[in-house]
């Protein structure tokens, strides 16, 4: 490879941000066998203020004569790609040159020059105030082959303004598409409608409509977004030129980290089970690394497991996924829908899944390749679970030793690349795999509530630790054994110290990264003047007596019984394992950032990097220092703001929500006006854990206030973790807004005999400190005295 060229397959993420995100874009429409005519880019690196450097030209020169060589009489086009061209905020459109049909290489050494000039134009500089973003434009120029095109156009994946993705629109017109940019000629319009693409315009175009629609939709599902794809038909063939997404469709300033994934379309999103493992509001660097896990296995088009973006906070799009499912089975949807919202959490009453059509036989197309390699490599993952995971406390000693000793930016990047993330994906595969088992435990728990009634399921439920040591349950147990001499403070340190109440933000460190962390939860403990061993043991002895009353009713199911439930308990210990030793790599991430920061002087500022910016910063030793104030004052805004609603439909404003003193925490519809809370004294949610307890609420927001719960009280709050896991014998009781029977809270509450309701929406916000409640965790309400 050259230093200052690169041809689009030879682009790869740690070269986006050399390349401008025109050639990005094509170059991973290229890796993905779309026909993008043949091209190559010039990096930033090859310019100066005063245009491309002389050392560049040769390279230039090079590329040229190799693409003369498989057609003499090729004609060139010099298009712009700065790095804040064809983003999801500005596309830029038309603002930058444009040079068609050049030929020789004095002509194309100009236009490359006019193209990098037009950067300080009067149009370019209009549009970046009207679109107020960064007015310094780092160029890429892209030279790429002339197409002869007989019919060229463009094409909106989605309605612009409704952003409805009912239908596709576009134009086009005869010839090349200069005379359609610049209205030289007038346009066609036509529509394809989804889930078929049935076509709707000019009998010209109707040969290629079909084409035209898949690969339209292939394009955004690779791209993840609605798009504004130009393309053009040269000698019967589909050349697509270009694609970008739809700006009035635009989930914010990506670039400045002023995200809203709401306003991408009319979409549901929920946080009922991610806010539980991801609290806090994301660095931009921790919000890079979770998307390439999510996309590591995710197989379903446009669909965002836990990196849909709102203000900073962690939000699924679970509409798109239940889209996709009735896209595939129609009719027969009812029962994996269900299965869904049993995972998830039921939708309000009447609020109703937005209509996005699929084609059942387009979306398996995209779906089954993906699918299939995921199930394969879980299904391997599956056979060495129990190895893999011992192995990986070595694996991470060593492997914290290699970053800390990485001697220049080169072997730090190759080790990330290398060794790191291949890793952190391997773990993050067998955790997914460890988890296997949950819908089970889901089931289980449905049937035995139908069975015995949701108090004695609760105690039933209660064992899942077995003969076995629970991660959740751990780091109050494992303080018990530091105290008794059972183990040792090393051994617990690596045991539970990677874990903590922020141990997914990156950007956070866990509380072990503290030398007196132990020494503080001891003292905790110590405080608490509670015996942990007595309490699992009355837990136990209720499980004892749930069981026998379980057996004279259903005398005949001993056997079964004995084995759903040993079942269960190996599938929570299994998934508690794979969640915590994926932490363990994980949290090394954090090392490999603050490693790359040392080189540049960064400190903390370099987690409000994107990991493909500090992959281009280690290996060409740039990066953007002016974007940095912009994310931090952004990031410092969404810290500031309350926890969202766990349900939202429709586009949803953060700072106006947050500023109506009648706001819900349990949902929020954009084309509803907000119904008021119920005022009643009772209200309830999902049965927790069992036991009923009168006594003093302890509103708590944020982990960091947690130590102003006092021994006896109730703790109330939005949502807890591991992290929370030491606190936990200190209170008489656990209200959660948001959580399920297999949520945190529920599951160690259980195990500790604490009574529990999680998942009630708005408790946080309906109860306040010092406020007197009767909690009824069997049954899952909570009424106010």
């Amino acid at each position: 490879m050259t230093n200052h060229i690169r041809q689009f397959n030879e682009i790869t993420p740690e070269y986006y941000n050399l390349a401008g995100g025109k050639a990005s874009t094509l170059a991973k429409l290229t890796r993905a066998s779309f026909q993008v005519p043949e091209g190559f880019v010039i990096l930033t690196t090859a310019f100066d203020n005063e245009g491309l450097k002389t050392e560049a030209w040769q390279e230039v020169s090079d590329a040229l004569q190799m693409m003369r060589s498989n057609d003499p009489a090729i004609n060139f086009a010099v298009r712009s790609s700065a790095i804040s061209e064809d983003s999801i905020t500005a596309s830029f459109a038309g603002a930058f040159e444009t040079i068609l049909n050049q030929s020789d290489d004095d002509e194309i050494k100009v236009a490359i020059q006019t193209v990098y000039e037009s950067r300080n134009s009067e149009r370019v500089n209009a549009y970046t105030i009207t679109k107020q973003v960064e007015t310094k434009h780092d160029m890429a120029i892209i030279v790429q082959k002339m197409i002869p095109s007989e019919i060229s156009g463009v094409l909106f994946t989605a309605d612009p303004v409704s952003g409805s993705f009912e239908s596709m629109t576009g134009n086009y017109v005869l010839g090349h598409g200069e005379k359609l940019v610049s209205g030289e000629s007038d346009a066609e319009a036509f529509m394809l409608y989804r889930p078929k693409g049935k076509y709707e315009g000019p009998e010209t175009l109707k040969t290629y409509a079909d084409q035209l629609y898949k690969q339209a939709t292939a394009i955004e599902i690779l791209l993840g977004s609605g798009q504004d794809i130009e393309w053009a038909i040269a000698e019967g063939r589909l050349h697509i030129l270009q694609s970008r997404p739809i700006t009035t469709l635009s989930p914010g300033n990506i670039n400045e980290y002023d995200v809203n994934y709401t306003n991408m379309g009319n979409e549901i999103w929920i946080n009922t089970n991610i806010s539980e493992a991801i609290p806090d509001v994301y660095s931009p660097f921790t919000w890079s690394i979770g998307k390439i896990l999510d996309e590591s296995l995710n197989f379903i088009p446009d669909y965002y497991i836990f990196s849909g973006n709102i203000y900073g906070r962690p939000y699924m799009n679970i509409s798109r996924r239940i889209n996709v499912i009735k896209s595939i089975l129609g009719p027969f949807s009812k029962g994996a829908q269900k299965m869904i919202f049993d995972l998830y959490g039921e939708l309000p009453k009447g609020m109703n899944i937005p209509n996005h059509p699929m084609g059942r036989s387009e979306t398996l197309k995209m779906m089954v390749p993906k699918a299939l390699s995921i199930g394969k490599a879980s299904r391997n993952a599956s056979k060495t679970l129990k190895p893999f995971f011992n192995g990986t406390p070595e694996w991470h000693k060593q492997m914290k030793l290699k970053l800390e000793n990485a001697e220049s930016p080169e072997k730090l990047l190759n080790l990330w690349l290398e060794e790191l993330k291949p890793y952190v994906l391997k773990a993050w595969l067998s955790a997914g795999a460890a988890a296997i088992g949950i819908p089970k435990i889901t089931a289980l728990n449905k049937k035995l509530t139908k069975m015995v009634g949701p108090e004695d399921c609760s105690i039933l439920m209660s064992n899942l630790r077995g003969n076995q040591e629970l991660e959740s349950l751990g780091p109050v147990t494992g303080i018990s054994k530091v105290l008794s001499g059972e183990m040792t403070n090393d051994q617990y340190t690596l045991k539970y110290g990677h874990r903590g109440a922020h141990e997914y933000e990156l950007s956070l460190p866990v509380d072990a990264e503290n030398p007196k962390w132990i020494e503080h939860q001891v003292r905790e403990y110590e405080a608490l003047d509670i015996d942990v061993e007595l309490l699992l043991n009355n837990q136990r002895k209720k499980f004892d007596d749930a069981f026998v009353r379980f057996i004279e009713r259903y005398p005949n199911k001993i056997m079964w019984l004995k084995k759903q439930l040993k079942d269960a308990s190996e599938s929570a210990g299994l998934r508690e394992r794979g969640r915590s030793e994926f932490v363990r790599v994980y949290r090394l991430i954090r090392l490999f950032a603050l490693r790359a920061g040392q080189f540049y002087s960064l400190g903390d500022d370099v987690f409000l990097l994107y990991i493909d910016e500090v992959e281009s910063m280690l290996l060409s030793g740039e990066f953007n220092k002016e974007i940095i104030p912009l994310r931090h004052k952004n990031y410092e805004k969404y810290k500031s703001l309350p926890a969202f609603p766990a349900v939202i439909k429709g586009r949803f404003n953060p700072e106006a929500w947050a500023n109506d003193p009648n706001r819900r925490i349990d949902y929020f519809e954009a084309s509803m006006p907000v119904e008021d809370m119920d005022e009643t004294d009772l209200f309830t949610g999902h049965p927790g854990a069992s036991g009923r307890v009168k006594g003093l609420v302890r509103v708590i927001d944020r982990f960091e206030d947690a130590h102003h719960l006092m021994a006896g009280e109730i703790l109330v709050t939005s949502t807890t973790n591991i992290g929370w896991t030491p606190i936990f014998p200190k209170a008489s009781a656990i209200i959660t807004d948001i959580g399920a029977p297999l949520s945190h809270a529920a599951i160690v509450a259980r195990e500790l005999g604490i009574p529990a309701v999680v998942g009630c929406g708005n408790a946080t916000i309906k109860l306040k400190t010092g406020d007197k409640v009767k909690v009824d965790g069997g049954q899952g309400t909570v009424e106010i005295l």
